[in-house]
């Protein structure tokens, strides 16, 4: 008779623990779906604003080359004539010259002998154009480098502020599709929630251009035309709809 009587004890203990167990469990699950029942409705949008800048630099790149059996003689050869031209750039201080790309290489055909041609690069940089055409001239006329490529930009202040003057656009026209897709889903009101501002500029192509496109036959700087380029700001991110009316259709 005690026997049962322990076992009864024991089995409702049990059978309390197990409710307890789940009544903890329940909270668990009821509390694990607050969140859904918190969560609100949103709408991803996205506007630009662009203004197109005329471009205020100018790159080039000039080369020199010589070919010989003598990988030495072709060094020695681009060597001097790379020297002269950085002396002759000296007089061209709103111009800014660097020593770009340098290589040498074997060419071997069946009719010649083998040889050996070495190439080296100087790159310009510059807002005045003026100087840099003159430069440029000069570098082909009396130095004999040969004029490999050329393009037009945007200087980092001018693009700064360039962007700095769309963005506010870019903005309200966000705001503005955030508004519209708000009317358009029947609800009643919005606020930002993670919003991105991000800039960029797209820069108009210019092909490479052969040596004698910028040659005057004397240093008297050629007539140029820099072109424009566009500076875009997108904004794009969440528009948190107030949920609290619902839509009203």
């Amino acid at each position: 008779m005690t026997s049962v009587c322990n076992f009864s004890r024991v089995s409702r203990i049990v059978v309390l623990v197990a409710g307890g167990w789940l009544a903890a469990a329940g909270a668990v699950i009821l509390h694990a779906q607050v969140p859904a029942a918190l969560s609100q409705s949103a709408v991803t949008v996205s506007a630009s604003s662009t203004v197109t800048v005329q471009n205020d630099r100018l790159q080039a790149w000039l080369r020199t080359e010589a070919e010989s059996a003598n990988p030495a003689a072709a060094a020695s050869q681009v060597n001097a004539a790379i020297a002269k031209a950085l002396a002759s750039a000296k007089a061209y201080p709103a111009v800014k010259v660097a020593t770009a790309g340098y290589s040498t290489q074997q060419v071997s055909d069946k009719q010649k002998p083998t040889r050996w041609r070495v190439v080296q690069t100087l790159s310009l940089d510059s807002g005045d154009f003026t100087a840099a055409a003159t430069l440029i001239s000069r570098l082909q006329d009396e130095d004999g480098l040969l004029l490999s490529g050329m393009g037009f930009s945007l200087g980092d202040k001018t693009r700064r502020d360039a962007e700095d003057s769309v963005t506010q656009q870019a903005i309200k026209s966000w705001q503005a599709r955030a508004q519209q897709a708000t009317n358009g889903l029947g609800f009643a009101g919005w606020r930002p929630g993670h919003v991105t501002v991000q800039t960029g500029e797209g820069g108009r192509v210019y092909p490479m251009m052969r040596a004698q496109t910028m040659s005057s036959g004397g240093s008297a700087p050629v007539p140029i035309e820099a072109g424009t380029s566009d500076v875009t700001v997108t904004v794009s991110g969440e528009a948190i709809l107030d949920s609290a009316t619902g839509p009203t259709r």
